[in-house]
């Protein structure tokens, strides 16, 4: 059994069906949208099947899958569905578009969903340790941020390379806490998949899950996916001044877009990350680059 088959309704299944199983293998995201055929993510390209073009999708099969990754219940899942995502079983993200039901300026619910997006999480094992010699030059790998755009697996890396300091892989072996908010990193069985010194702590916001493990798991690495708020940062300073060794993600391509958020600015400011990672897509491939922290003049 796949991740998809948890959260995907049998219709779904059946048109995924029509894929080779190694394409269904690479397969990163599903798009569905109201009125228009299924369509598919591989390699950072959206594809089409040409069996699936006769099938536009419709406003009964989005709600299918809603409540098929809300276990039966769209009910269950009401508060992650006021963030525009719902994670489902084995890590699955499904991010949710339409009309919002909106009081007093905060969203409460979707009147309608016409657009999903589901993300699946892949375990591409060994993907970070091409890079550990560029990280680790004999001390450990240092405190590293991986970026890039929406889309090309940060949270992949990230994940993999918890798997190789937790199970010591190319490195010297660590404990890991890791704060995982969305249920992203290591929901369910994807725990197994971050090595035997890795300790989980899901769907508790970051900031406040930070804290936590360095408090009651004496954790040598601290690591988190998807920086997107000041207490964020705040929380990531303060175990950085523990001496706790920090991995996170955070969405940019370059520095100059970087410099566009004050946020990421005064991240990259505080000095707390000795490596950044850039991930980038040429040619279909992805492309790793190590850089060292310090923020260009």
């Amino acid at each position: 059994m796949t991740p998809w088959d948890k959260v995907l309704p049998g219709f779904l299944r059946d048109m995924l069906a029509v894929l080779p199983p190694g394409e269904r293998g690479e397969v990163e995201e599903l798009r569905l949208r109201e009125g228009f055929p299924l369509s598919a993510l591989r390699a950072g390209e959206e594809v089409t099947h040409p069996a699936w073009r006769g099938r536009p999708l419709t406003q009964e099969d989005l709600r299918r899958v809603v409540e098929t990754a809300g276990g039966g219940s769209v009910h269950t899942i009401l508060d992650q569905l006021r963030g525009g995502y719902v994670t489902a079983p084995g890590g699955v993200r499904l991010g949710l578009c339409g009309e919002g039901a909106v009081r007093d300026g905060a969203l409460l619910s979707f009147r309608r969903i016409t657009s999903l997006a589901l993300r699946v999480p892949h375990r591409m094992e060994g993907i970070a340790r091409p890079l550990l010699p560029q990280l680790d030059r004999g001390e450990g790998v240092p405190s590293t941020l991986i970026l890039s755009p929406p889309g090309l697996g940060k949270t992949t890396l990230l994940r993999d390379l918890i798997h190789c300091l937790s199970s010591g892989e190319g490195t010297a072996p660590r404990r890991v806490g890791v704060a995982d908010e969305r249920g992203e990193l290591g929901a369910g069985a994807l725990r197994y998949a971050l090595g035997p010194r890795a300790d989980v702590l899901e769907n508790c916001p970051k900031a406040q899950a930070l804290m936590m493990l360095l408090r009651g798991m004496s954790p040598q690495v601290l690591a988190a996916d998807e920086i997107t708020a000041p207490e964020d940062l705040r929380a990531m300073e303060t175990a950085a001044g523990c001496g706790v060794t920090l991995l996170a993600t955070a969405h940019g391509g370059s520095w100059e877009e970087l410099r566009l958020r004050p946020l990421y600015r005064d991240l990259l400011a505080a000095g707390i990350f000795q490596k950044l990672v850039f991930i980038s897509l040429e040619g279909g491939r992805r492309v790793y680059t190590v850089r060292d922290g310090e923020v260009p003049p």
